[in-house]
Formats: structure tokens, sequence, C-alpha cells
């Protein structure tokens, strides 16, 4: 996911997509858990897909965007 899209997306998405990556990072741990998952990359993208949710989050929140 580009910074652009994010930057894009009203507060409430972002606060559903942040919900919705959240729950895909567990399953991908508990998939790696189990010896099932394919790449260890992904969890890496999602990790990093949070954080630029965050990020644009808390610059929403402070009135920065």
């Amino acid at each position: 996911m580009k910074i652009g899209d994010i930057k894009a997306m009203s507060a409430e998405e972002l606060q559903t997509k942040l919900f919705e990556l959240k729950d895909k990072l567990f399953k991908q741990k508990l998939q790696k858990s189990i010896g099932q998952s394919e790449k260890a990359g992904k969890i890496r993208e999602t990790k990093k897909d949070i954080a630029r949710i965050m990020t644009v989050l808390n610059q929403i929140r402070r009135g920065q965007k």
C-alpha cells in the first residue's frame, strides 16, 4: 500500500483498514507458528502498512495533514 493511497483515505476508512491489517497480521503470525507460512516477507510488509496508517492517523489527529 502506497502512502499516497493512504493519505487519500478518510480517518474512518483508515481505522477500518488498520483493524483489517492487524487481524491479517495476527493470522499471518499464527500461520508462521504452525509452519504453514509461505513467505516470511509478507509479515514485514503488513507491519509496514500498519505503521504507515498509524502515522497518517496521528498526523490527522494533530491537524498536520
